[in-house]
């Protein structure tokens, strides 16, 4: 406030209030003065004081630059199942247990998802196709498969059923246990020959599992199949080419199976990239048995189902009979019973290219870490 300016509009105020006080004062012993007093003119009204106005803020320059910070963040999961030599699962971790390193750099893990706490969300893939159905014990895979359900899922699990044919077909979205086990039971066997869509099936499951399973849930893809493929729509032409050439006696030649098998092998690497999209692990159980060495298809065909389990941090089985079927799945349930879920925030800038990763306890160095090998950043 300008307390300069409000003594000099004040002075006449009271100079004024001084004189009417001293001619009062004269009243009480001079009537003249008096009348005199009462002559005078009112004072005049005290001064109004105009409020000091707030100063309006300078825009900056039109062509001035104004910074802005984004934080962007890539939230990575790694399943991670650890049992000890006994194939045990081992509960009780923490985060300061495990080790995890991107592209060789320690990160930082920000949550544990133990695996009584974290929901289970499970595609199981069986294959209905000749190859497998007429194995002579399509019933009692279906009857093991559902036990395992029934066996590894708590009340907050859910499982989804998908049959590989001709084309993939999802018989149960996501349910519970008990609803997914009886559709396991319903699905018949082929009794004709069908062919082949494994690839196109396991792509399809890991779709599903990105659109219709939590963002937080562990994942798991499971198939029951002997893994050859000859259907599906990155091999299906040439398949066919090839399997005529064979029905008319003719010899493929040598440059179409090479071609043949290039795309094979793409199609390996693409359902492995997908199910590690999906950050799933995957499972696989080959009814064929040990013979499955005998010849280079089987062969071949197992040897990929090995290639997306290791890279995914599942694995890939192949029991000896009934009895030893009833083990795998068992030992499949101990590995999800196991199963954490590591998180943290990786903080590399080295675009969509797939990032490797490696999982180990330290100080157990006996526990057997299963975790999968890396993975595709989600795009922005």
């Amino acid at each position: 406030m300008n307390t300069k300016g409000l003594g000099k509009h004040l002075r006449p105020v009271l100079l004024f209030a001084a004189l009417a006080i001293f001619f009062y004062a004269l009243a009480g012993v001079n009537p003249a003065a008096a009348q005199r007093l009462k002559d005078l003119p009112p004072p005049p009204p005290p001064p109004r004081l105009k409020p000091t106005p707030t100063p309006t803020p300078v825009p900056p320059p039109k062509d001035e630059d104004v910074d802005v910070i984004r934080v962007t963040s890539n939230l990575v999961m790694v399943p991670v199942s650890v049992v000890d030599a006994n194939s045990q699962p081992l509960l009780g971790l923490k985060v300061t247990d495990f080790r995890v390193e991107e592209l060789g750099r320690e990160q930082t893990l920000t949550d544990l998802g133990n695996p009584d706490q974290v929901p289970l969300d499970i595609a199981i893939l069986f294959d209905i196709s000749s190859s497998v159905s007429q194995k002579g014990f399509f019933q009692f895979q279906q009857r093991a498969a559902a036990s395992f359900l029934r066996q590894v899922m708590k009340p907050t699990d859910r499982a989804a059923v998908f049959t590989i044919a001709d084309q993939p077909l999802m018989v149960a979205p996501l349910s519970p246990a008990d609803t997914a086990a009886a559709r396991i039971q319903q699905i018949p066997a082929a009794t004709a020959p069908v062919p082949t869509a494994f690839y196109d099936t396991v792509s399809a499951a890991a779709k599903y599992l990105i659109e219709k399973s939590e963002e937080r849930h562990r994942r798991v893809i499971l198939v029951i199949s002997d893994g050859d493929d000859n259907f599906s729509s990155m091999v299906k032409d040439l398949t066919k080419a090839e399997a005529i050439a064979n029905l008319n006696g003719e010899v493929t030649p040598a440059a179409a199976k090479r071609s043949l098998d290039a795309r094979r092998a793409r199609a390996v690497l693409e359902v492995q990239k997908g199910v590690q999209q999906a950050d799933a692990a995957f499972y696989s159980i080959n009814p064929g048995g040990t013979s499955v060495r005998l010849n280079m298809i089987s062969t071949r065909a197992q040897n990929a189902m090995q290639a997306i389990a290791d890279s995914t941090g599942g694995n890939a089985f192949v029991p000896d009979g009934e009895r030893d079927l009833e083990r795998v799945f068992n030992e499949i349930a101990a590995e999800l019973r196991g199963q954490y879920l590591l998180q943290y925030y990786s903080n590399s800038q080295t675009g969509a290219q797939f990032r490797s990763i490696k999982v180990s306890v330290p100080l157990r160095p006996e526990l057997r870490v299963r975790a999968r090998q890396g993975y595709y950043p989600k795009a922005k």
